[in-house]
This record gives C-alpha cells, structure tokens and sequence, in this order.
C-alpha cells in the first residue's frame, strides 16, 4: 500500500489562468506560509513536449504546492505526474471544471463530468504513477445536470480509482454560451450540494470553492467541510493572505505591505538579471494597496512605470517610496 504525503489543505489559493503564475506564488507566499498553493492548469502535451524549465519551474519558497493539470489521455496524465513527483511537487490536482471553448476541444475540463468512466481510468493511473496525492477539482454540475446522485455517483466512482482529496467548486459549468468568466458568476452558488456530498462522503477530504472572501464565511465553510480554496479575492486582494494567517492559523510576526515589498524587490533583481521582465512580476502586485488609503498612488507608479513591456530595474528602486508613504497614509487613517 503506497502511504501518501498528508498535506494541510485547510486553506489554499485557486489555480488561476494569466495569475497564479510561479512569480505571483513567490509573492503570495511573503504573505503566507501555510496556504495551499495551485499552479495554472497546464495541460498535459505542453508539460511533456514544452520548454518544462519555462512552464513547470518553481522557486522552492513556493512550497507547498501543487502543479494543476489539463488532460484526458491516461498514459500522457500518467508521464507528466511522474514529472511532477520528480521536480518536487507535493501534489498533482487534475482540472475538471474549466468550461473554455478551447479546454473542450482538447476534451479536458469540465466536459470531462460527462465521461466518468474515463475520469476514473485517467485517475487510476495517475495514483499508480506516483506516491504524492492525486486530487480533482470539479464543478457540481454542467449545463443542465445539477443533480446530488449524478455528483455523487461521480466522486465515488473517481474515489475507488485511488482519489481521497476532491475540490469542489460550488457552480455547474455552462459548457456552450457563456465565457470562462462569466461561468465564474452566472452559474449559482450552490453550497448546500458540497455540504451534502461531506456528509455523505465523511471520509474522503473536501474542499469548497466559489465566491468566498471573508474570514466569516471562511469559517463558517470549514465547519462543513475539510478546506476552503479561494480564488479571484486573493488576486484582487493579496493582502488579505495575511488576515487568513492571523485569524485561521494564529500566526504571529505577521509581514507588513513594505516588508513584503522589499522581499520582491530583491526576488525582482535577481529574476530580471535572469532575463525576467520587471512586468511579468509586478503585475501581479496591483492589489497589494486594495481598499487602503494608498491604493491609487500605487496603482499610478505601477501603471506609470513598472507594467510596460520594457520597464527598467531602476525605476523598481524607487518604489519604497511608493511604499513608505502609502504606509504613513493608512497609519493616519487608522
């Protein structure tokens, strides 16, 4: 019986397509050292056939972390698992929710609810592939199936193919006429549904996703279910990574907006000296300033100088600046 790594999934980050990107997890981890963190889905030929240096890389600060993968080709599925185990990820989560136009004609996704035979093929041989966990993270439904037995039929067939640790996304996919983003939204939150596949399934470990931001509703979730995951909020709001820390894991010497700065700037100088674009890092630091006084000044510095193509080291430098004033700003609005 091969023993499994337990990992803390109380609390984690959504794998994000454009976001959740190696250089936006180096900076979500100056804020958090315990949440979960997902990579962009990648799909499978890219991971076997791609430039893998470019697409699966990671900075070992990024840890825990799980690489998220797109396919429905069980022995492709199984190659790039042994490729994570063997860079060093903690886990492997395969992606059945993304409704795209472009993930369907691949037949990955959340097209993939319809074939559960094939999911649970897909599984099995990821699990005998490798010996960190093999996850799913599914939508509850799709376009006109938002049934509790059809769901549930399907987490248990993918459970006695070897997965013990499901994602749910508490939305069905409407896989014709509407956009990625708009199945973010349109589509209704159901929680009631992942509750009830919990109490059904008290053994398997799961965790909820969809729409969820605050510590309240954070802990109201983790009273039903095993784990939250949380997405487009944390991209929106990076910061509130440190509010999970105190008020969820009752972290101590918790890092300031400046504190973190100062980590990038100095992860930004060695990643550009490594030919990084100063933009492809900063861009996802927008958010650090949201809803506090400095917001628009920092934004502005942003937009003004780091977010082109060929933005300029140099020009990082004097965003401590930005910073210290910003923070002066919200200590006298305090």
């Amino acid at each position: 019986m091969v023993i499994k790594k337990n990992i803390n999934r109380k609390i984690s980050v959504a794998p994000m397509m454009d976001c959740t990107d190696r250089h936006d997890r180096f900076f979500l981890r100056l804020m958090s050292k315990n949440v979960m963190l997902y990579s962009e889905m990648v799909a499978t030929k890219s991971a076997i056939h791609g430039d893998r240096k470019k697409i699966l890389h990671y900075s070992p600060e990024e840890k825990p972390l799980a690489l998220q993968v797109g396919g429905s080709n069980k022995k492709e599925l199984s190659e790039v698992t042994k490729i994570a185990e063997d860079m060093g990820y903690d886990e492997i989560n395969l992606n059945l929710g993304c409704p795209s136009k472009k993930v369907q004609k691949n037949r990955f996704g959340a097209c993939l609810m319809k074939e559960p035979d094939l999911v649970a093929e897909c599984i099995s041989e990821m699990v005998n592939s490798c010996k960190i966990p093999v996850t799913a993270k599914t939508r509850i439904g799709f376009d006109n199936v938002e049934d509790f037995e059809y769901l549930n039929s399907f987490i248990q067939k993918i459970e006695k193919a070897g997965c013990k640790t499901f994602i749910l996304h508490a939305r069905k996919a409407i896989l014709k006429g509407l956009t990625p983003k708009q199945n973010l939204i349109i589509p209704k939150l159901n929680y009631k549904m992942v509750y009830e596949i919990k109490s059904k399934n008290p053994h398997l470990e799961i965790i909820i996703n969809g729409g969820i931001s605050k510590i309240e509703e954070i802990n109201k979730h983790l009273r039903l279910c095993d784990g939250v995951m949380i997405g487009r909020s944390i991209y929106q709001n990076p910061y509130s990574l440190v509010e999970i820390e105190k008020e969820i894991f009752k972290s101590k010497n918790l890092p300031k907006r400046e504190e973190v700065v100062e980590k990038l700037l100095k992860y930004l100088e060695k990643e550009v000296k490594l030919g990084t674009k100063v933009n492809h890092i900063m861009r996802h630091t927008v958010g650090l300033y949201h809803g506090q006084a400095g917001s628009k000044n920092w934004k502005r510095y942003l937009s003004e100088n780091m977010m082109a193509k060929d933005s300029d080291f140099q020009k990082a430098k004097y965003i401590m600046n930005i910073v210290q004033n910003n923070e002066k700003a919200i200590q006298s609005s305090a």
